[in-house]
């Protein structure tokens, strides 16, 4: 019995690395696809479990994406009936797995190891290098899977074991409820089902009695997104309980439907175990889906109603950042420039306070400029940090090239908020000292503003869209401000000369230039940061 157990836990973790593997590998190939692809999730529900689909076959794993659902929509990006669509999706796209390992590649499990292993550590293209990664991690789950058919052969000599197992025929919520709890405890629908086909191939467990445990499976699986839901809004604990409803509910049906359900595998599959079990895990899901497509809408309404209240989206602290994205590093860089995008925004407001604040002597706008501040300064923080946490998880040349360019548009976009800062203290001087400005002056200083603050906008533009274009633009006007300083500055005191303007007036004036143009400067490094890492 210890061999049998030491076998089957040694190969089940040579199975569960090798389909890490497989995934780190197709991630690093597609990473930035699976971002693109998420964050363009439409209203259309279909749409949406194609890209759900699509996104677990790259990622390998259901409870990721699963994951990277939850923070998606606790952060507002996704609502939760295109959750719905990406997590029936997803549920498709981690039968792939199942249908790999059905092909029963046993004979050519060291020639896959070292095709990939040449491919991994020989290669000189890094595209190359990751499908090599993905090859060998192929390679090594297919091994663990033999290892574990080998591991539980004797258990065929056990009548104990062989009389549990057939009593899942006649006892199917046993069956359901083995699978749920396996999976819980592997955390991988895909081992599950990895370790039915190793039992089936032995003979020792019957196709009708492999089902319930795979529908059990299924159910087991949702345990990572009601995990992920702690700690989150309402509307990511109504996308987890969507996804535990969904598996739920599809298992009472076809357990009510298992006779149907069992010729319509039988039908389609090969008398193959192996083939079977997989076929049987990918039509479930796809039927499951295609029963609760039409009614997503409802589904979602019924979900609300389970779970009422209104989601409330505070200004204060990132709304964005989420650790437990760390396993798509792309797509923890894409929530990060999304909060870094929001930290401008907020930035921006400020700038546009303080001005205002300077032309209407209004004490109001200017506390609006300190309290935006703030949360300028704060969200500066959060971001670095998580930046910082994200760098040691393993980014691929191109993400850590993004990664150091968002950690200097941070801090770019940080000091925009402290130059309109100062820009608020300068007009509260001019507001206490009852400062005159002449209309000169005033005409020149709001031509400057327009210029710096069509260019700040233009970079976080060219940033959001990551369009070199629109950079390029940036760093271009940027040269324009710079020689408008220094026209505005000799302007300045030709008026002096002429005593036009007064002269503490003029120290303030001279100051609010400086600030601008600082401002622009930081546009144009954001500018940069797009021209190089993107």
């Amino acid at each position: 019995m210890f061999n049998i157990i030491i076998g089957l836990f040694g190969g089940l973790a040579l199975f569960l690395y090798g389909m890490k593997s497989m995934g780190d590998g197709l991630q690093k190939v597609a990473g930035d696809k699976i971002r693109k692809v998420l964050e363009r999730v439409t209203r259309y529900p279909v749409i949406a479990v194609l890209l759900g689909a699509f996104t677990t076959a790259a990622i390998q794993s259901s409870s990721a994406t699963t994951v990277l659902v939850v923070s998606f929509v606790n952060a507002g990006l996704m609502t939760l009936k295109q959750a719905i669509g990406v997590i029936m999706g997803a549920n498709i796209g981690t039968t792939i797995t199942a249908q790999l390992i059905a092909f029963q590649l046993t004979d050519y499990i060291f020639l896959i190891i070292t095709i990939g292993f040449c491919l991994n550590f020989f290669s000189k293209k890094r595209v190359y290098h990751y499908i090599g990664q993905f090859i060998l991690g192929l390679g090594i789950l297919f091994l663990g899977l033999d290892v574990m058919t080998s591991s539980v052969g004797p258990l065929k000599d056990s009548p104990v074991f062989i009389e549990f197992i057939a009593s899942f025929t006649y006892n199917p919520l046993l069956g359901v409820l083995v699978g749920i709890l396996t999976t819980c405890l592997i955390q991988s629908s895909s081992a599950t089902i990895g370790i039915l086909i190793a039992l089936a191939t032995q003979g020792i467990i019957t196709f009708d009695a492999a089902i319930p445990v795979l529908f059990g499976d299924n159910i087991g699986t949702c345990i990572t997104s009601l995990l992920a839901s702690i700690g989150t809004n309402l509307n990511a604990r109504r996308t987890a309980l969507a996804h535990v409803m969904f598996n739920v509910v599809g298992t009472l049906i076809f357990i009510l439907l298992l006779p149907f359900f069992k010729e319509f595998v039988y039908l389609i599959s090969p008398d193959q175990p192996a083939r079977l079990i997989a076929n049987a895990h990918t039509s479930f899901n796809v039927l499951n889906t295609c029963l609760f497509l039409p009614f997503v809408g409802i589904y979602a309404k019924m979900v609300e109603k389970i779970l009422p209240g209104t989601v409330k989206i505070e200004e204060k602290g990132p709304i964005y950042l989420d650790e437990r994205t760390f396993s798509n590093p792309a797509v923890a860089l894409s929530l990060s420039k999304k909060e870094i995008i929001r930290m401008a925004t907020i930035a921006n407001r400020s700038l546009v306070s303080a001005v205002d604040g300077f032309y209407k002597k209004d004490e109001k706008l200017l506390e609006a400029t300190q309290k935006d501040e703030k949360i300028v300064d704060e969200l500066e923080r959060e971001i670095t940090v998580y930046l910082a946490n994200l760098s040691q998880k393993g980014l691929s040349p191109t993400l850590s090239g993004r990664h150091t360019g968002l950690l200097n548009a941070v801090k770019d976009i940080e000091r925009v908020g402290d130059h309109a800062e100062n820009i608020a203290e300068l007009a509260q001087l001019r507001i206490e000292e009852n400062l005159p400005i002449s209309d000169f002056a005033v005409k020149e200083l709001d031509e400057m503003y327009l210029l710096v603050s069509g260019v700040f906008k233009n970079a976080l533009d060219a940033l959001q869209e990551e369009s070199k274009e629109k950079a390029s633009m940036v760093v271009q006007t940027e040269k324009l401000i710079d020689q408008m300083e220094k026209d505005l500055r000799q302007s300045h005191l030709e008026r002096l000369n002429k005593g036009v303007c007064y002269p503490i007036s003029g120290v303030i004036f001279l100051d609010i230039i400086s600030n601008l143009e600082r401002i622009a400067d930081h546009s144009n490094n954001i500018a940069e940061v797009v021209l190089e890492y993107f």
